[in-house]
């Protein structure tokens, strides 16, 4: 069954947001279906906001503008563990995800739907699920109560901008441990216990046997515009590690009669709280509140007694002027505090007596600060984390950051500091972390670093120029640059960065360099170049910025300046993720060529291209790309593919994807539909919506694949091809006539009569004499009788009890050659090519081919044409080899050239192949 296209629209950088589960992996947005494969991808730049995936998921996919679900899902791979859909779908049947075995994340935005008992069975792998709905007015959904009955490994429930009044009894799995309702039409915490009875002990109408047990820790109520009432004992019993009321205008105070037992965090940002909830933070004891955005202008002593067991207090946004005099000293318990976005002045002033012996973390960013006065943070000698972003500090000294000795982060981005006095960080031993970006420095020398002897990433930045010289921190582990004018780099004594794995680089002008010096990297393995020019990676070694990156294993380069003709990336053989954008590559009439870019990357597994301008694309572009798995191509004006590509069908990446490409309409081009909805290993996305224009003048612009079918229905193709044959076979036929021997006459004689009986209905059986004819040349003989007749020949078990005709063994003595070819082949349920780079060069192989492919053409019904390749061969090698990906499938291929043969699978296709032969020919 051939699958629908689909296509995808790439989203810009963006923090994955759904849950916060690990770390970032690859996906995009569709029309119809999205998929990758993150575990290639750890720190790609396009992201979704929606899939965040745990450590350990690898395959997922998005699909968006979903009505026929069923057509939708039958391209979604079986073997995926997230999948995201976005559409209007008004009913899930049962078992509608029960192929989907092992998915983990489930996903759906579908408007309103209806969700019937079986809708998730078989999904015994899912660990979350969420409905979602992001318009403003909430969507009525109604689940059965035991809908969630399957999941017996859930741990995450979501809803938002879903009303669930009409469901009752919902059986919750005791698996699960996070439930949020966001966005609903909850008016008081009381209907909790009608909508999930086994939620609240006690609210279930059936009384249970065993004694009941609390097992969710984080509940979510966040954006609940109308919730105002708790209820008289809602939460009775319930205990929770996270409660999350954001936005809501419920007041704290009515959890005390709320009967919840135990809770460690509360949040309550943008409730228009103004004071403290102490009495609440006194009776659950809590451990973390969270205040952020509300109108808490003054802290009360009383309220700040009640706090005592706070180890984390969020008052970021709230407006706060200054800080009571026994603050930290009445919140002993405290680890981290966020004082953000307030107003406590251009001098810090802290209280007196004003010490803590446990904060670790202080964050002080965007509170109009501009001087920081002697010992400032003297009081807090445990401290590992400070934040003075975003405000107007000046001058920085060691005397203000004084008694710091365990500070390990220090950031003062987007400062105004101009100058570094030597020796300001000698009071800092243990800093690793220190962030200086969007500051007015302009000179930055390893001497101003001097201090810490573990500083391990560095961020420096300037709002114009920046130049930096040695000595470079020892431990020095990530590196981040900035400039808008240019960075320059004074190495005069080619001092290398040691241990460095990670660097970016952002400029908008160029990148300089003092004396032509080059700078070494020997560990470094993730590089980010943004807008520089491309001459620091030019071909011309004296200007090459990067000489040998032997390590690198991700390269992410965005430029918008010309030059990139002279670009190359030889030296780093270790490369495994590409990203190319804005570097035009036909802004010279020598422009660069892609396979002259990517030639010396035998590793390369992910390329992402965009808005290169590349003009065209053909099959020596990817030339010696054997592991590439993932190719994108993303913004591209009058992009045209060469013919030549389909000479790499059966070895395309996995995954490819056409974002915001418009194609030239030439019918040299009709391959490209049917290789999208029929290539057996590769997932073709971008096409449906692709356009194409027919000449440089054409800005209406034509759907790519609505011009093929209507202006391509005759493939010129494959009409050249059958051209080309007829002349090849009559030169060959005139050949043969002035041969002194005539019998192969009687050969062509047999073939008429067998068409002729098939033609008028009669059915000649028996008539194979061998099961495989085996083409091979002199140089592949002794692997064929020493490994290959073996497996084939003998009897069962031990083999496969078939008949081989080998030419060495089975032509008679002084029988001419070709006739016996001839023949053979005729008698054969298969032909069986062993092709490898001797063999092409063979010229008995060549023309076995050439018969064995003439009987595949003319006689599609009666001949079976397999394939075997021993060792990677470029595809243009075999002549008309894309004409042969009209007629072979995927099972007619045999590749033995990865590794040691797997005798048992190879043995078992190679019999259904035979055993669909005979039945072809028979019939």
């Amino acid at each position: 069954m051939e699958r629908p296209l689909l296509s995808f629209t790439l989203l810009s950088p963006l923090l994955l947001g759904l849950m916060s589960l690990g770390r970032m992996s690859w996906a995009w947005t569709a029309p119809d279906c999205t998929i990758a494969d993150s575990s290639l991808l750890p720190n790609i730049s396009y992201y979704i906001p929606f899939c965040s995936l745990a450590p350990g998921l690898h395959l997922f996919a998005s699909c968006s503008n979903v009505k026929d679900l069923a057509q939708t899902l039958t391209a979604v791979p079986r073997d995926i563990e997230a999948l995201c859909l976005q559409g209007t779908v008004p009913f899930l049947p049962a078992d509608v995800f029960g192929h989907f075995t092992t998915l983990q994340l489930l996903r759906l935005q579908l408007g309103t739907i209806s969700i019937t008992s079986g809708t998730f069975q078989g999904l015994n792998q899912l660990q979350h699920l969420s409905f979602e709905h992001h318009a403003p007015c909430c969507l009525s959904l109604f689940l059965p109560p035991d809908a969630l009955e399957h999941l017996r490994l859930l741990n995450t429930l979501s809803f938002h901008g879903y009303c669930l009044n009409y469901s009752q009894n919902i059986q919750l799995p005791i698996s699960l441990r996070h439930l949020t309702v966001r966005h609903s039409c909850l008016i008081e915490l009381r209907e909790l216990q009608g909508l999930f009875p086994n939620l609240v002990p006690g609210s279930s109408p059936t009384t249970s046997p065993s004694p009941w047990t609390s097992f969710l820790e984080e509940l979510d109520l966040s954006a609940n515009l109308q919730l105002s009432q708790v209820g008289n004992r809602a939460l009775d019993g319930l205990q929770l590690r996270s409660l999350r009321l954001d936005g809501t205008p419920l007041s704290a105070l009515d959890l005390l009669g709320s009967g919840l037992l135990h809770l460690d965090s509360l949040s309550l940002e943008g409730t228009r709280t103004e004071r403290l909830p102490g009495n609440v933070t006194r009776y659950f004891e809590l451990r973390a509140l969270d205040l952020g955005r509300n109108q808490i202008q003054n802290l009360e002593d009383e309220d700040l007694l009640s706090c005592q067991s706070l180890e984390f207090l969020s008052l970021h946004a709230n407006g706060l002027q200054l800080l009571p005099s026994r603050f930290l000293n009445d919140l002993p318990q405290l680890q981290r505090l966020n004082l953000s976005m307030n107003k406590l002045g251009p001098t810090l002033v802290l209280p007196e007596g004003l010490v803590s012996s446990n904060l670790r973390v202080l964050d002080l960013s965007h509170n109009e600060l501009c001087v920081l006065p002697y010992r400032a943070f003297s009081s807090l000698p445990q401290l590992q984390e400070l934040r003075l972003s975003g405000n107007n500090i000046s001058n920085l000294s060691s005397e203000s950051l004084e008694g710091l000795r365990w500070l390990k982060t220090l950031d003062l981005s987007w400062n105004q500091i101009k100058t570094l006095k030597p020796g300001w960080l000698s009071s800092l031993p243990a800093l690793t972390s220190l962030n200086l970006l969007g500051t007015h420095l302009e000179h930055i020398s390893g001497k101003q670093l001097q201090g810490p002897q573990k500083l391990s990433h560095l961020q420096l930045g300037s709002l114009e120029m920046l130049e930096i010289y040695p000595p470079w921190p020892p431990a020095l582990l990530s590196l981040e640059v900035r400039a808008d004018v240019y960075i320059q780099f004074g190495v005069p004594s080619g001092e290398p960065f040691l241990f460095l794995e990670n660097l970016t680089l952002q400029t908008s002008n160029m990148l300089l360099q003092l004396d032509n010096n080059t700078i070494h990297f020997p560990s470094l393995r993730h590089l980010t170049l943004r807008g520089c020019s491309p001459y620091i990676l030019s071909g011309h070694q004296s200007h090459r910025f990067f000489p040998q990156l032997p390590l690198l294993e991700h390269l992410h380069f965005w430029s918008d300046h010309e030059g990139a003709d002279d670009l190359h990336l030889f030296g780093m053989p270790s490369l495994r993720v590409l990203e190319l954008g804005d570097l035009d590559f036909l802004c010279q009439p020598t422009s660069v060529k892609l396979e002259k870019l990517l030639k010396e990357l035998p590793q390369l597994q992910v390329l992402a291209l965009s808005n290169l301008n590349l003009g065209n694309l053909s099959a020596s572009s990817f030339r010696g790309l054997g592991p590439l798995q993932l190719l994108l191509l993303n913004s591209e004006w009058a992009l045209e593919l060469d013919s030549s590509l389909q000479e790499l069908i059966p070895q395309m990446p996995q995954y490819v994807y056409f974002s915001d490409i418009t194609f030239t309409c030439q019918c040299e081009s009709s391959w490209v539909g049917p290789w999208a909805t029929q290539a057996p290993n590769t997932f073709v996305y971008g096409l449906e919506k692709s356009m194409c224009m027919a000449n440089a003048s054409d800005y209406s612009k034509t759907p790519l694949l609505s011009f093929l079918s209507g202006h391509c229905s005759h493939d010129p193709e494959f009409q050249s091809f059958l051209t080309s044959f007829t002349l090849v076979f009559l030169l060959i036929f005139l050949s043969l006539l002035g041969c002194p021997k005539w019998p192969w006459l009687h050969y062509l004689q047999t073939l008429f009569h067998a068409w002729w009986w098939k033609l008028g209905g009669w059915r000649p059986r028996n008539q194979f004499h061998y099961d495989v004819f085996i083409s091979y040349c002199e140089q592949d003989r002794a692997w064929v009788l020493k490994e290959l007749v073996p497996a084939l020949e003998k009897p069962l078990p031990v083999g496969e009890g078939l008949r081989l005709c080998l030419p060495e063994r089975d032509f008679g003595v002084g029988q001419d050659r070709m006739d016996a070819m001839v023949a053979s082949m005729e008698s054969s349920r298969a032909t069986l090519c062993v092709l490898s780079c001797q063999a092409l060069g063979s010229p008995w192989c060549n023309l076995e081919l050439r018969l064995a492919t003439y009987h595949l053409m003319a006689k599609p019904g009666t001949a079976r044409l397999l394939l075997l390749f021993l060792e990677p061969i470029d595809r243009r090698q075999l002549h008309s080899y894309h004409r042969l990906a009209r007629w072979l499938q995927k099972e007619d291929y045999f590749d033995v050239s990865q590794g040691r043969i797997e005798w048992d699978a190879f043995s078992e296709k190679l019999r259904k192949r035979l055993r669909k032969a005979g039945q072809e020919r028979e019939d």
